[in-house]
């Protein structure tokens, strides 16, 4: 069976968040073990700004072809990276949309022709998925950006003379973000004024790209079985929880994985030293790293908090922000570093915090991918307080190199971290469940409390560390998955 992954984001090419490691892990996943040895894998992402002098092996084909966007057609071309037989990664050129500093914004704020750029990404799928010589039983679309594939191949096939066209599987990495446009956007499509409807794309007078993925697709999937139930109610469901409703027996959740050849403690080239579950005295000195590397005084006795993420209320900052300083003032005895960028006023609450507290707290305003892999490495504890989490990847990673996750109990986080009440003997993690900052401030003394206790915070590191949340596993699930759609 050949399938093709559909996303406008893909490590190591392009990323801004989790959507990127994940299609890239999954497809990694479905080429190796758990495709049987009988799935062939493409994947399709854009050929962003900086992408060709940074990795080697992408190929320029002849392929180009003309796409229609509105009245007019845009001319891409197609260029290729075959990393296995049966891997292959697929690049749509196309400078005017794709050579921009930003996949999709520029200084916080959205590209102008959002709607035409990921139209062009959709209409350039379905050229693959139409044209390969072996094509795809499968097309599988990721988030708003690919919404729209699944609704221009039932166009496709009702009056384009597509008379086979693949099954549609399309994943909602995050409902919040659903690419709505002004109505008049759907000229762009050049599909017909009928095709847009309440059972299609449109949504409250808009256009909107996640609902056409969601109204067309066969088989719909988040990426974790707590946040797909979540979905379903009006405080998560972000408008279209009706929708999701009616098609409740086509939705499901598969919790994602993570990607063992690139996040292992003991291979991980980022680190200054290596360590596993048996052995942990690399940590010692991956934290000692971390403390110097963030300017804070190098003492492995006091534990070291950390937090890597953008900077908004969805990820829980300012209840991180807020909590830090008040156990702090309060005279707790911690350090704790944070990664990221975001929100302006929530960079400048932990820039602050790094002012008022030089010796407990280290501010990295930006991303630094090797930097994370360390700040993994050296954390005792992970802070992840989500207002919402469809999945989640931090906690994972951190669960995977001996720094305890502190999480709100929502969505993926929910699903992948065991807490000590619910099961002692398996527990890898605290959990918390109101979104207050004193719910969350209990849970951070609770992880100190721990810290105090070497015996049982090592039973804790043990279980997480040989937690299995590889994609062999997960991968399986979506070749079931696929096999399901096709029987149909």
């Amino acid at each position: 069976m050949h399938v093709l992954l559909a996303t406008s984001e893909l490590n190591p090419y392009s990323k801004t968040g989790g959507l990127a490691d994940m299609v890239a892990a999954l497809a990694k996943g479905l080429a190796g073990p758990a495709g049987r040895g009988v799935l062939r894998i493409s994947v399709v992402s854009p050929l962003y700004r900086g992408v060709l002098g940074s990795h080697s092996g992408i190929e320029p084909t002849p392929w180009r072809p003309a796409i229609r966007i509105g009245d007019s057609l845009v001319e891409g071309r197609f260029h290729r990276k075959a990393l296995r037989p049966n891997l292959t990664h697929w690049f749509v050129e196309q400078p005017g949309f794709y050579d921009r500093a930003g996949l999709y914004a520029e200084a916080q704020r959205d590209y102008a022709d959002n709607a035409a750029r990921f139209l062009f990404l959709s209409r350039a799928a379905l050229v693959l998925a139409r044209h390969l010589p072996d094509p795809p039983r499968v097309v599988h679309a990721h988030d708003w950006q690919t919404g729209l594939v699944p609704l221009l191949a039932r166009h496709e096939q009702l009056q384009g003379g597509w008379t086979q066209p693949p099954r549609m599987v399309f994943t909602i990495h995050n409902l919040a973000f659903q690419g709505s446009f002004p109505l008049s956007s759907w000229d762009l499509t050049g599909l017909p004024a009928d095709w847009l409807h309440i059972e299609s794309a449109r949504h409250h007078d808009r256009v909107n790209f996640l609902k056409a993925g969601l109204t067309q697709a066969q088989a719909i999937t988040t990426v974790s079985p707590t946040y797909a139930r979540e979905i379903l109610t009006a405080e998560h469901g972000c408008g279209l929880e009706g929708l999701l409703l009616k098609r409740y027996n086509d939705l499901g959740g598969i919790l994602n994985g993570v990607d063992t050849e690139e996040w292992n403690p003991a291979t991980d080239p980022d680190l200054p030293a290596r360590f596993h579950a048996g052995d942990l005295s690399g940590k010692a000195v991956c934290k000692a790293a971390v403390q110097r590397e963030m300017g804070l005084p190098q003492d492995t006795a006091v534990p070291l908090l950390a937090n890597i993420s953008r900077l908004t209320d969805q990820k829980g900052s300012e209840l991180i922000a807020s909590t830090v300083r008040a156990l702090l003032k309060a005279g707790e005895v911690f350090q704790f570093v944070q990664l990221g960028s975001g929100e302006r006023a929530l960079e400048n609450a932990f820039r602050d915090l790094a002012r008022r507290f030089p010796d407990r707290v280290a501010a990295r305003i930006g991303f630094h991918a090797a930097l994370s892999h360390r700040i993994e490495a050296g954390a005792d504890f992970y802070l992840m307080p989500s207002r919402f989490e469809p999945c989640g990847l931090n906690q994972l990673y951190s669960l995977r190199y001996g720094a305890v996750p502190v999480v709100r109990a929502t969505g993926g986080l929910q699903d992948s971290v065991v807490d000590p009440r619910e099961n002692a003997a398996l527990a890898t993690g605290i959990k918390f469940t109101p979104y207050t900052e004193a719910a969350l401030r209990h849970a951070v003394l609770k992880a100190l409390a721990l810290w105090k206790d070497p015996a049982w915070l090592g039973h804790l590191r043990h279980n997480g560390m040989t937690a299995d949340f590889s994609w062999d596993r997960q991968a399986a699930e979506y070749v079931a998955l696929y096999e399901s759609v096709c029987r149909e």
